[in-house]
């Protein structure tokens, strides 16, 4: 990139106002005593106070830049600013982006002031006359972590002087004086090239004098040649940088696309009285690798306490044989760093990453920031705990639920450096294990400044890693965790089931700004969450929440059970699990009757060979004349592909009829195109004409939804 021209002898003050340099004069003439001519020199001015180029408005920008908006590596960021200049110069304008140094990621502090040695990569802008003043551009972050950008504009002093000579010919004018502009103005470039335009340059200055008729000077002025060379060697005399750098954190693929199956590995094993292993959980990857998951959650795998351990169904005292809640993290056998006996070794573990990366899928940890009263923490850092005044550590509690066997985290605490540096080595310890995701608990009710730390410090280091936020709390906490760093968060998916309140959360999540911070994760059931409309509606329920978890976002999760329908709550009005496996284990026929296995498949093999199911932000919500009918389509990355349209029934005890209205842009070039629709769950193909089609969904049938692909 070429670097903008200041003069030396002001190169501060060029660079405090965006690297436009100042006038020097020669001084006051021998003799003079006029006392009110001022003498030129360097300028006393503020640099603001020297700016003429405007740079405002610019997007994309989260809380200003504050905070970083994210991407995919090789996806393309698109950018817009407002750029304009007091009188009638034509302007030129850039956005810079250059990937960061891990000790350049300091967010909080604000990244470093845009400078041109840096080494920026650029990539044009461009405007029109209908934009007022709006710049539009793009770029790509080609790799996985950090990346900066900001704007750079500067006067176009060549197509200016084009412009305005080329006007006056045509209107017949004396054009003297500008010839003798440009003149100069191509010989200034040329003095300042270091290639071999410089000859080229200097003989085209030549012929522009040398020319007399107007047809003459102006093959001249438009010619190519001119044209190429002038834009090559831009003297960007008065080049202006937007004053900050915007953040930027790329990621990697599976932070926006992944198929998250969650499963408790005490219940992985075939004998009913005696705990699953790790060992057991390997033997089930190959199977849940060709149902097409892509990430095995696994809850705490640590040592749990005996100390208040909760019984079944969270009663109050366990009984004999009572395995505990695996949240009630430490025992004897140790802490965060340890892996419950019952379940294996660390080798056994080690084993587990390796079989499961054999076969496609990731190992994503629970991390959770709590203990048992067993914790070896408790005795060697009772500081880092809510102490009572009779000198008793304070357990967990939401009224009227009780938590004794939890010991939540004091985070004002005196030992901030030893608690925080402790937790970042919790992290730091299972990824030197392989483990790259991190499914994070209740992060909401920990330090906001926490989370910002040690997301950025793990991520210096490890950039490929990603964090999802179990946080189920108010939005603003939610979006604040994604701004401070999370990769995804869980989201109120859960508990949207009609259209209107579906349709309206999409809107919210992904065609609002908040989808340059926050990308969600929809689970359709988790251990705490079995909603009513599961608990009711039955097997055609399960079909519809996994088909809109799956096609509605690109990343989504199910808990164990769900491929067989579990749907039985603890009590009424409950979203408890009875017999909840957060406090016992459970064994599962997972080929039960009736149960969802093919069709869990058969949507994974559809979400992977069909990218617009990759993205959200392309997501159009379409017209369905019956509110009981979904209906939304997801637009293709090239225009070769057709666009996938999801019809679903929310209705999952009677068959619903509608109307479903695409655009025109979906389907063809006109309003009565006719196309083909093929249905990718039952290969059935139909003729559609007109952007106005008619659809019938019954769930006891094998047509309780659509996902359809329009044939190019």
């Amino acid at each position: 990139m070429a670097e903008p021209k200041t003069n030396k002898g002001n190169k501060e003050a060029s660079a405090a106002a965006g690297g436009m340099p100042e006038k020097r004069g020669r001084g006051r003439p021998k003799g003079s005593t006029n006392k009110n001519k001022r003498i030129h020199g360097p300028s006393t001015l503020p640099a603001w106070a020297q700016v003429r180029i405007a740079i405002e408005g610019v997007e994309p920008a989260v809380d200003g830049g504050r905070h970083a908006v994210k991407t995919v590596a090789g996806d393309v960021i698109q950018v817009a600013v407002d750029i304009w200049k007091d009188g009638h110069d034509l302007l030129k304008a850039s956005v810079l982006f250059r990937k960061l140094k891990p000790e350049e990621w300091t967010l909080a502090e604000g990244l470093p002031a845009p400078a041109m040695d840096q080494g920026w990569q650029e990539a044009p802008l461009v405007t029109n006359p209908d934009w007022n003043d709006r710049w539009k551009g793009s770029f790509t972050a080609s790799g996985v972590g950090p990346y900066a950008f900001t704007f750079l504009a500067w006067t176009d002093v060549f197509g200016s002087w084009k412009s305005e000579i080329t006007k006056k010919i045509a209107a017949g004018q004396d054009v003297k004086s500008e010839i003798l502009e440009g003149q100069a103005l191509i010989e200034r470039t040329a003095a300042a090239c270091r290639t071999d335009d410089k000859d080229a340059l200097q003989a085209l200055a030549v012929r522009l004098g040398a020319v007399k008729t107007p047809e003459d000077r102006l093959k001249v002025i438009e010619s190519d040649d001119l044209r190429i060379l002038m834009e090559r060697n831009d003297l960007r005399a008065d080049a202006r940088f937007y004053p900050r750098a915007l953040p930027v954190w790329s990621d990697r693929e599976r932070a926006v696309f992944g198929a998250w199956y969650e499963l408790f590995p005490r219940s992985q094993g075939t004998n009913p009285n005696k705990p699953g292993t790790f060992r057991d959980v390997a033997q089930r990857l190959p199977r849940l690798a060709a149902m097409g998951f892509d990430v095995i959650y696994l809850p705490p795998i640590h040592p749990i306490g005996v100390t208040a351990r909760k019984g079944r169904n969270n009663t109050e005292h366990a009984a004999k044989g009572d395995v505990g809640s695996p949240w009630a993290i430490g025992a004897k056998a140790g802490g965060h760093m340890s892996v419950h006996p019952d379940l294996g070794t660390l080798y056994d573990f080690d084993e587990l990453v390796r079989t499961a990366r054999d076969n496609g899928l990731e190992i994503a940890l629970d991390f959770a920031i709590q203990c048992s009263p067993d914790h070896p923490w408790v005795k060697q850092h009772p500081e880092w705990f809510n102490q009572r005044p009779d000198g008793s550590i304070k357990y967990a509690e939401n009224p009227p639920k009780k938590y004794q066997d939890i010991y939540p985290i004091n985070f004002d605490t005196a030992d901030r450096d030893g608690l925080y540096n402790e937790l970042k080595n919790v992290l730091l310890f299972w990824i030197g294990h392989g483990v790259k995701i991190f499914r994070v608990d209740n992060p909401h009710t920990k330090a906001i400044g926490f989370w910002e730390w040690v997301i950025a410090e793990v991520q210096r280091i490890h950039p490929d890693v990603i964090f999802l936020a179990e946080a189920f709390t108010r939005p603003k906490r939610m979006a604040l965790l994604a701004k401070s760093g999370f990769t995804q968060s869980y989201s109120y998916f859960t508990w949207r089931n009609a259209r209107r309140e579906i349709e309206d959360y999409a809107r919210e999540l992904f065609l609002s700004p908040s989808a340059l911070f926050l990308r969600p994760n929809f689970f359709a059931n988790t251990p705490d969450i079995l909603h009513e409309y599961l608990q009711k509606g039955g097997r055609p329920a399960f079909l519809n929440r996994f088909l809109l978890a799956a096609t509605l976002g690109s990343s989504y999760g199910i808990y164990s059970g769900f491929e067989i329908c579990e749907n039985v709550p603890l009590r009424p009005g409950s979203e408890e699990y009875l017999d909840s496996e957060k406090y016992q284990i459970r064994k599962r026929n997972y080929d039960a009757p009736d149960n969802l296995n093919d069709f869990i498949t058969r949507v994974n093999e559809i979400r992977h060979a069909h990218r617009s199911l990759w993205r959200t932000g392309n997501l159009v919500l379409l017209e369905s004349t019956n509110s009981n009918v979904l209906a939304y389509a997801k637009t293709p990355p090239s225009a070769s592909e057709g666009a996938i349209v999801v019809i679903i029934n929310l209705d999952p005890a009677a068959a619903q009829e509608s109307t479903i209205t695409l655009p025109v842009s979906l389907y063809g070039k006109s309003e009565g195109d006719s196309y083909l629709v093929t249905d990718l769950l039952s290969n059935q193909t139909y003729s559609w004409t007109g952007p106005s089609n008619y659809v019938r969904l019954d769930p006891k049938g094998s047509t309780g939804c659509h996902v359809l692909m329009i044939r190019k």
